[in-house]
């Protein structure tokens, strides 16, 4: 018998702020859905929009990055697989697919796209931004310059 194959690439943005949460044996989740645009044309040639909304779970450190750095309306690339949850409400069996992220990206810059605010994590960004920036036109007049600033480990989100 063959091997199935469950791996789903999304990219769209933040319907809502993640929420992070952690179970009983004291492993994170962070839960967020994510609204993906498409478009297509229908049999008169018109183009057509349509928004889908997708639930998304990402466990442990990637739950706890994207907690920290993203907010409602900004963009994210993830990846990973369809799961199917099932249970019971009010007499109903009730079942819902989710995608849980096993690898992620974020898309933009800065600001990305979503409510400017003066969070500690976008104050972060525009601090890497700018040393990036400095470094960058310090680096266009020689290239031997590169390296001499120091990382500053607080700036990297892994």
């Amino acid at each position: 018998m063959a091997k199935g194959f469950n791996k789903v690439i999304l990219m769209g943005n933040l319907t809502r702020d993640p929420e992070l949460r952690t179970t009983p044996n004291g492993q994170n989740v962070a839960s967020f859905s994510l609204a993906v645009n498409r478009t297509w044309r229908n049999a008169n040639g018109e183009q057509q929009e349509a928004v889908d909304y997708i639930d998304c779970n990402a466990w442990g450190k990637a739950g706890e990055i994207i907690t920290q750095y993203m907010q409602k309306g900004r963009a994210i690339l993830v990846s990973g697989r369809l799961q199917q949850r099932s249970w019971e409400q009010e007499g109903q069996k009730r079942s819902k697919v989710e995608v849980v992220v096993e690898d992620f990206n974020f898309v933009g810059g800065g600001d990305g796209g979503g409510s400017s605010s003066s969070s500690s994590s976008s104050s972060n960004s525009n601090k890497s931004s700018a040393a990036s920036s400095k470094k960058e036109s310090k680096s266009s007049s020689s290239d031997d310059d590169l390296g001499d600033e120091p990382i500053n480990l607080d700036d990297i989100p892994f």
